[in-house]
């Protein structure tokens, strides 16, 4: 169950009056400001939000809605509201926007964790245990830029998707530059051995990609849904971390294996992203305003074409390289 309110001016009450009829609602006129305290199941929150917003002129100061999750309700009637609903629950675009904001930008904390993660996945495959690298992925924040870049572009918010996207780069480059570094430097003390978990990520196939889709799709699937973020958090730091840490390894000491390496990775970000951006648009994601839907849909055509042309580069780049490793 949410709590929606609202303050509305005279002039907007009047639009929203007919909105309130047959839903649970209660009005306070306080100050020339009329004050609307709602509650709707959660699968109606969405579908209510898109009835009242364009019946309130957003421009005036007074004016604002507020959703709010009460710990509890007790009210038959609204328990039986709950019931009767058989709406699918569908999380608001602004519930949606909110939850990018964290991934828009560089802070330390992300930097110190993705670091930290990495040399945990480094240890891991030049120890060749499985354990250990599963472990670095359990840590990596990778995930949240990812998402934030589908949902953002979904809306039409370009900038700040691409700010998700150039944060996901740097956090890659951190893992990059850091498993080179030590790996240049362990290598001058102790000769290190390649193992099977850091060859079987030099590895390059035309169906990487393509599992790179379904694994982006699933993410933000999950995440749109309100599951836990854990799993699929995981699953992207699978497909980027270790293959990243294996780039810094074949920087240091393996150089042949330099390009597969860093065409698996660039195969994972470009399956990702594409798989992304299919779930928003499978999830219906988008803006409600009109004009801002054009602009979505602009955005998302040139999006889809750059990363078709990406594609289709990483693709042609892994059946040459195929034979090679």
């Amino acid at each position: 169950m949410k709590k929606i309110l609202i303050n509305a001016r005279k002039e907007d009450y009047e639009n929203l009056l007919p909105l309130f009829e047959g839903v649970y609602h209660v009005i306070v006129h306080a100050d020339g400001v009329y004050q609307v305290k709602v509650f709707v199941p959660d699968s109606d929150l969405d579908a209510f939000i898109e009835r009242i917003k364009p019946a309130i002129d957003m421009r005036y100061r007074e004016n604002l809605i507020e959703v709010l999750s009460p710990d509890f309700v007790i009210s038959p009637y609204l328990k039986r509201a709950e019931e009767k609903t058989k709406t699918p629950e569908k999380t608001p675009i602004e519930e949606l926007l909110d939850t990018t904001k964290p991934y828009q930008k560089f802070d330390a904390g992300k930097v110190v964790l993705t670091s930290i993660a990495g040399i945990i996945a480094l240890t891991g495959l030049f120890l060749n245990n499985v354990a250990i690298i599963i472990g670095a992925m359990l840590l990596s924040p990778i995930l949240g830029p990812i998402y934030g870049f589908a949902i953002n572009m979904a809306i039409g918010k370009a900038r700040d998707g691409m700010r998700s996207i150039g944060v996901l780069a740097g956090l890659l480059a951190c893992v990059f530059a850091l498993s080179a570094l030590t790996t240049f430097a362990l290598n001058l003390v102790t000769p290190l051995a390649i193992t099977s978990e850091i060859l079987s990520r030099t590895e390059v196939s035309p169906i990487y990609i393509f599992m790179a889709v379904l694994l982006g799709f699933a993410s933000v699937l999950a995440l749109a849904r309100g599951m836990s973020d854990l799993i699929a958090g995981v699953a992207i730091a699978a497909a980027l971390l270790p293959p990243t840490a294996v780039m810094g390894i074949a920087l240091a000491m393996m150089h042949p294996y330099l390009l597969p390496s860093t065409v698996l990775v660039l195969e994972n970000v470009i399956g990702m992203m594409a798989g992304a951006l299919i779930a928003t648009l499978t999830l219906r994601i988008g803006p409600r305003e009109y004009y801002e839907q054009v602009a979505a849909r602009r955005f998302i055509t040139r999006t889809v074409l750059l990363i078709v042309v990406l594609a289709a580069i990483l693709l042609a780049l892994s059946m040459v390289l195929t034979p090679l490793v």
